[in-house]
């Protein structure tokens, strides 16, 4: 068997065993689900932070990345059927590189947005990093592994690329500019590659300039269909903008424009940004996100259709070719129908591996925590704190879930063993403004703590809410999330009777990701035998659920 159909073969197993593992799982996140079960979906269809995401599909298998910014492992791959139900199958980043400058935490900066391709029996992802340029990583399949990032292209401010094999084998590059860097922005640029996407020849040629109508134009995707070269590319701001599309006959120009989707008269604001995608029975949807504060990029579907060889997506109510964004939609025709699917969330601590629905805030070292196997739990050891000022903010070893819906609680169970004074271990609310329940050591006993921190990425200071001595080292944490990312926080010493304590934190986003919600272990001492935190599970579950 020749190595093109060995891949082939591979590729078609891997899809055979996702249906097998991924859609027979019955501890599907009862957090959201968009599926209404009917025939029909409701928008958002991840409520989580998959921002700028793009999607390719691979015979009847669809497959999603997304930004991940400082957080590692890096470059979520996600995995559907029916672009409704999806499930995170694995990263294609283990750590970002250079290593010496993401083994601390590089808020707002790392992977920006990507894109997803398949191309010769293999899947690619090209991503940027807009202090060192543009990178990309390749796969046999999805579950990787992924090869080590190559620098396509480097240099300061190069964003939001896509590549496009062209029919005559030829390879073409199409990007933006982040204004904090390059100093320039609101364009759209088109380079070739070299066939194998490795490296760029010749000149950047400039396509589009958005300034006047369209300003901060970026994250353009380039796609060839109808004899035409289209760019689809968002406007306008990441709260407030726009989807726009250009076409032209030659990849260098020139291009038509048109806006494509708006805001309308809907409540998702900044419908925008994201990817063209058909299904073997011929229809075609636009996966993009909206911004929502405190929950991050959610990420949104939407119905496509063409006019005069010219897209629109979600609904054109006046049919003047724009679109609004649909709330509650008829799910894709795939051919056949599939079980509900979602992210992970909640985890029972009894693998041998680290679940994936946790990050860390800068690349792991080994000695920040480790899963215990047959055990049962995940422990994270008391890592000496960072000799800054900035309380959490510059902490590496922060291990964190995304928000997973709008309204949920998250209940945890822990036991702690601290070994020096001044250890602790929080169950934190994490963003530009956190706050976190914790046990401390203090003069020979353990405190329970509620602390907050506002304006933490600009220097602002911790402020303790409330202090009281706990007997014992064993301890159920609560944090309850409501409409309006309000947090509550509570404790329990039996897991059935829970007492309030803190006033309540309305979260705020990390630098360009949302709230996160997760654990850290710290101390104040070097020492040869740290304090250790054993987390027995981590539950979310429904709010009106909660017990």
């Amino acid at each position: 068997m020749n190595k093109k159909k060995t891949l082939a073969t591979l590729i078609i197993l891997a899809g055979i065993l996702q249906s097998i593992v991924v859609y027979s799982q019955t501890d599907v996140s009862n957090a959201w689900t968009a599926d209404n079960g009917d025939g029909t979906y409701t928008n958002p269809i991840l409520h989580a932070d998959y921002s700028d995401p793009d999607v390719v599909r691979v015979g009847e298998d669809y497959y999603m990345t997304s930004s991940s910014f400082n957080c590692v492992p890096g470059l979520p791959i996600l995995h559907s059927k029916d672009l409704v139900n999806w499930n995170l199958i694995g990263y294609a980043l283990e750590k970002q590189i250079p290593d010496d400058v993401f083994n601390i935490p590089q808020h707002g900066n790392g992977v920006w947005a990507p894109s997803i391709r398949y191309h010769n029996d293999e899947f690619y992802i090209y991503y940027p990093d807009p202090d060192f340029g543009i990178y990309f990583t390749k796969a046999a399949i999805p579950e990787g592994p992924w090869s080590t990032p190559v620098l396509v292209k480097g240099g300061k401010g190069l964003i939001d690329p896509s590549p496009l094999w062209d029919d005559d084998g030829r390879a073409y590059l199409t990007f933006a500019f982040a204004g904090s860097r390059a100093r320039v922005k609101s364009v759209v640029m088109v380079q070739e590659m070299t066939t194998d996407g490795a490296s760029v020849v010749g000149s950047e040629v400039i396509v589009f300039d958005g300034h006047d109508e369209h300003p901060t134009v970026e994250g353009p995707k380039l796609y060839k269909a109808n004899g035409y070269y289209y760019i689809f590319a968002p406007a306008g701001g990441v709260s407030t903008g726009w989807q726009i599309v250009l076409r032209s006959k030659n990849v260098f120009g020139p291009y038509e424009v048109r806006t494509v989707m708006t805001q309308g008269k809907t409540d998702i604001n900044g419908p925008h940004q994201g990817a063209w995608v058909d299904t073997k029975t011929g229809e075609h949807w636009f996966i993009h996100f909206q911004d929502k504060e405190a929950y991050g990029r959610i990420v949104h579907l939407n119905p496509m259709t063409w006019t005069d060889d010219w897209p629109v997506i979600g609904i054109d109510e006046d049919r003047d070719g724009v679109g609004q964004p649909v709330l509650v939609c008829k799910k894709p025709n795939v051919g056949k129908i599939y079980p509900i699917a979602a992210p992970p969330v909640s985890d029972e601590f009894n693998g041998s591996s680290m679940g994936l629905q946790w990050q860390w805030h800068a690349n792991p070292h080994y000695s920040y925590g480790f899963p215990s196997g047959n055990l049962g739990f995940f422990r994270l050891n008391c890592v000496v704190r960072p000799a800054t000022n900035h309380g959490l903010w510059m902490v590496p070893n922060l291990l964190m879930q995304k928000f997973p819906a709008e309204e949920f609680s998250a209940t945890t169970k822990l036991r702690f063993t601290p070994r020096t004074e001044n250890e602790e271990v929080g169950f934190v609310v994490m963003g530009e403004d956190y706050q976190y329940i914790s046990l401390k050591q203090k003069e020979d006993r353990l405190i329970i703590r509620v602390v907050k921190c506002e304006n933490a990425r600009t220097g602002g200071q911790e402020e303790e809410l409330h202090s009281e001595t706990f007997n014992g080292n064993e301890v159920f944490f609560r944090i309850q999330v409501d409409k309006g990312a309000i947090c509550s926080f509570s404790y329990s010493e039996d897991g059935k009777h829970f007492e309030p304590v803190g006033d309540d934190l309305k979260a705020k986003p990390g630098r360009w990701i949302g709230s996160k919600i997760g654990y850290f272990a710290l101390g104040e001492e070097i020492t040869n035998d740290s304090g250790t935190v054993d987390i027995d599970w981590f539950r979310i579950e429904k709010t009106n659920e909660v017990k």
